[in-house]
């Protein structure tokens, strides 16, 4: 495993939507970090002089966190995880410019084909969005 578990991802700035890993059981678990500054595009539209992040930056900055947890784990290294689907979603807070999303992600059931996590994203320990993920691996 690398020193840098956000390497792990395909993706690149300015898609990328984790910051730092505080914690990771590789296949397991991982709780990252992301802090969108109000310098990314979307939110010049979403919305003029009221600032949102939108809900599917939301989902997709919880799909990166929980790729994380599944490329760490040498079963899936060198794969490329997709985000497969999304079943349960609830957006519980509104998440603006400059607040932290804490993402946990736990592995639900992994194999060869891909998986279900359960993902929650915090802000200052408010749940912002809840969601199941569904990953393919490629």
């Amino acid at each position: 495993m690398t020193d840098d578990p956000i390497s792990l991802l395909a993706h690149r700035p300015p898609f990328r939507f984790v910051d730092a890993v505080d914690e990771l059981e590789p296949g397991v678990r991982v709780v990252a970090r992301w802090r969108p500054t109000g310098d990314e595009e979307f939110f010049a539209g979403h919305f003029p002089g009221n600032p949102i992040l939108p809900g599917v930056i939301q989902l997709e900055a919880l799909a990166q966190a929980g790729g994380i947890a599944l490329l760490s784990d040498q079963r899936y290294a060198g794969k490329l995880p997709l985000f497969g689907g999304v079943e349960a979603v609830r957006w519980k807070r509104v998440v603006r410019p400059d607040e932290e999303l804490r993402m946990e992600i736990t592995m639900e059931r992994l194999s060869a084909r891909g998986g279900w996590a359960s993902a929650v994203a915090t802000v200052d320990g408010e749940v912002a969005v809840r969601a199941r993920l569904l990953f393919a691996l490629s």
